[in-house]
């Protein structure tokens, strides 16, 4: 099954995925996808693959991308060869848009894990950060999309310690896993 992670900024959802990561690194079964992003590498954020903006639409003209969307002035890219994975029996997890979550279901056997905090605890987090002004923060919080109708989708709220946050996120990932033939 392809698990799709989403959530506003500030809910956590790279320190659980990291986490979640680091306990399944020697289990087979799971494949955390590395994406392609047109961004430096340097740049901060995620461990990602960087490809130049003239490459990306090479390779996404090529059917290189199971998924692919353009955000925030950057192009981004879950690599063709989750298909494998998936036929398989494979766990493939990524970090996506809300926006490709309707064509990925429609193509693929697709959970999505939705990982969210309140409010003023999302407020709070970014503010930490120190990266945004704080109206750029009330920006960000204040456009919140709904999830798409009709999908597989597992909450996990992320405000507790973060091992329970991990452990959630486990349990939605082993729920993804095909039984070995």
């Amino acid at each position: 099954m392809l698990i799709l992670v989403v959530g506003p900024s500030g809910a956590g959802k790279d320190t659980l995925m990291d986490g979640a990561r680091t306990r399944l690194a020697a289990n087979p079964r799971y494949r955390f996808v590395q994406r392609d992003i047109t961004r430096p590498r340097d740049a901060g954020g995620e461990d990602h693959n960087p490809v130049s903006p003239e490459h990306f639409a090479t390779r996404r003209a090529a059917g290189a991308y199971a998924l692919s969307w353009d955000a925030h002035g950057l192009g981004y890219g879950i690599p063709i060869d989750i298909v494998d994975d998936l036929a398989a029996g494979r766990c493939v997890i990524a970090n996506v848009s809300r926006a490709v979550l309707t064509d990925a279901a429609a193509r693929y056997p697709t959970r999505i894990l939705e990982i969210t905090a309140p409010i003023e605890t999302l407020a709070r987090r970014l503010a930490a950060r120190g990266r945004e002004t704080e109206a750029d923060i009330a920006a960000r919080l204040a456009r919140a999309v709904p999830l798409p109708e009709g999908l597989d989708i597992v909450h996990v709220e992320n405000t507790g310690p973060i091992e329970t946050g991990i452990e959630a996120v486990l349990a939605t990932l082993a729920s993804g896993l095909t039984p070995p033939a």
